[in-house]
């Protein structure tokens, strides 16, 4: 993949137009409240619940596709966080007004409505979406929730340690406050070991967990921090882009990351700060604990998710059309989905687009198709100068339905000409976020 072809795919070809917002007073009013629910007419209505790269490119996308529809994202934050190239944000490679956008804008310059609420319950009989500021029927309706974290494995339903996990070592996988706590663990950091943990299955950006121990050791040797960066895997190897991130951790970070990979964490003590593992006991003067990941409660509570054979809670849904089983009108899409592509950013915002076609093409009366996602994928190794790795994936399914890549590039060298990979991830990440918002 070229710049001008990652370029070329991150701004498709999608019109602008103009939108309707409802601000803070309306919500309250009567009036906006009646206007909530109304009945069904000529024009078909689309929510799409959850405004992250999915849930925005979908939005988006479906409105022009369909112009004629009413199409509303309802979202519970009041302004977007990017998690892609967050890992930057945290070591001050990019501000944070270059991660943050408003849905405002993206429902102005696009043509659908923004509503800042949250979801409270579903009346699956009568098409209903039940909202903190009303009710709203539907002709279909999309959850683009994203992920929720699973500490049990850890906490073995202990809650008081996992609310402790939580706000006192957090992930930072999902936007919002954590990233804030991480990066100032990261700055205020005085020396001994730093923790950070991967998970197994198909967590959030399989990459990033290891772009960012490159990144904190590369803080740490920038700010001449006497500190080490312990990276304890669940898997037996590094999950993805396995060959550049190796050559890093032995060449760029000998002195400064350990990777541990097969580590069963049996338990943490977080008062004497102590890790203690089917093989070891590993001390940490700070650390982050990445949990496994599964779908939301929401879709819990509304009697959407499935378990899996290892107790995961997935969302419960046809892997050809997204749809919810039981369900002809409900789908998912982006990180919530269960299927093996990987929860990136990139993966999520195609997802998006994909969806709204095959939405767009039940209104037109067409046969919906399934396609594939796209994965694209860089991962900064070092800041000065800097060393980039990348990955790009189609995916596909066998015969009997099983998840398989195809198109799969990477280029796992980061020796050579790493300015200009690092530049062009940056320009990736700003015409992915002016498709969105612009």
């Amino acid at each position: 993949m070229n710049r001008r072809d990652l370029l070329k795919y991150a701004s498709s070809a999608l019109l602008l137009s103009s939108d309707i917002a409802y601000s803070n007073e309306e919500k309250k009013s009567n009036k906006f409240q009646k206007s909530l629910k109304k009945k069904k007419t000529e024009h078909p209505r689309i929510l799409v619940v959850g405004g992250g790269w999915s849930g925005l490119a979908l939005a988006k996308n479906v409105k022009q596709r369909v112009p004629q529809a009413e199409v509303t994202m309802i979202e519970r934050r009041e302004h977007f966080v990017s998690c892609p190239i967050s890992n930057e944000w945290l070591v001050d490679l990019v501000d944070l007004e270059f991660l943050t956008h408003s849905y405002l804008d993206a429902a102005k310059h696009n043509n659908y409505t923004y509503l800042h609420a949250e979801v409270t319950g579903l009346d699956k009989k009568h098409n209903i979406l039940k909202t903190s500021v009303g009710e709203l029927e539907y002709d279909y309706l999309v959850f683009a929730v994203g992920i929720e974290y699973d500490y049990l494995d850890w906490t073995d339903g202990d809650k008081v340690l996992e609310q402790r996990l939580k706000t006192q070592y957090p992930a930072a996988f999902i936007p919002g406050s954590e990233h804030i706590t991480l990066k100032e663990k990261i700055r205020n950091f005085k020396g001994g070991n730093f923790v950070l943990t991967v998970p197994n299955g198909n967590y959030r950006c399989l990459a990033a967990p290891y772009e960012r121990a490159c990144l904190i050791a590369d803080y740490f040797n920038k700010h001449e921090i006497n500190g080490k960066v312990i990276i304890l895997d669940t898997n037996s190897d590094i999950k993805i882009k396995a060959k550049g991130f190796q050559s890093a951790f032995d060449v760029l970070y000998k002195d400064r990351i350990q990777y541990q990979a097969s580590v069963e964490i049996e338990s943490i003590d977080l008062d004497k700060k102590v890790i203690h593992t089917g093989f070891d006991d590993i001390p940490f003067a700070d650390a982050s604990f990445y949990p496994n990941v599964k779908a939301p409660y929401l879709l819990e509570k509304l009697n959407m998710t499935r378990e899996t054979a290892h107790n995961r809670v997935e969302a419960d849904i046809n892997q050809y059309s997204y749809k919810f089983k039981g369900s002809d009108n409900i789908y998912a899409c982006g990180d919530v989905r269960p299927m093996g592509f990987s929860k990136s950013g990139n993966t999520a915002h195609s997802e998006g687009l994909n969806l709204a076609k095959m939405i767009a093409d039940e209104i037109a009366g067409k046969t919906a198709s399934w396609h594939s996602p796209v994965t694209t994928c860089f991962s900064i190794l070092t800041t000065q100068p800097e060393k980039c790795i990348s990955l790009y994936t189609e995916y596909g399914y066998d015969e009997n339905g099983g998840m398989v890549f195809k198109n799969n590039i990477t280029d796992e060298s980061w020796k050579t000409n790493d300015l200009g990979k690092a530049r062009v991830a940056y320009a990736w990440a700003e015409s992915m976020y002016s498709n969105m918002f612009d």
